[in-house]
């Protein structure tokens, strides 16, 4: 049985900046659309090899960083994209959704 998974953040700051700057920011800029699930979001992007090794390293950092998060990848049969299933608490979707927006 799973021990309570504490809703927050548990990398430094120096750590947040590196993730954002090399793996967020990148796949925030290949996006093609994102649709609400109940307990999260999907996120769409070209099926490209350099973008599913950026998801992966996205992955890796942000269950290090939000362990309450759930992750899929997804390939479909003949299909061009790629998508990104994350999920977490309710009271944290904003967040959540707010992680591949860049201005």
């Amino acid at each position: 049985m799973k021990s309570s998974i504490p809703n927050a953040c548990m990398l430094s700051d120096k750590e947040l900046q590196v993730k954002r700057k090399n793996h967020l920011k990148k796949l925030a800029a290949h996006l093609i659309d994102t649709t609400e699930l109940s307990g999260g979001y999907i996120y769409r992007f070209p099926l490209d090899s350099l973008i599913l090794k950026n998801l992966t390293e996205f992955i890796d950092l942000e269950r290090k960083c939000c362990p309450f998060l759930s992750f899929t990848i997804t390939v479909g049969a003949g299909e061009d994209f790629v998508s990104l299933d994350l999920a977490g608490p309710e009271n944290l979707r904003e967040v959540i959704k707010s992680l591949f927006t860049w201005n």
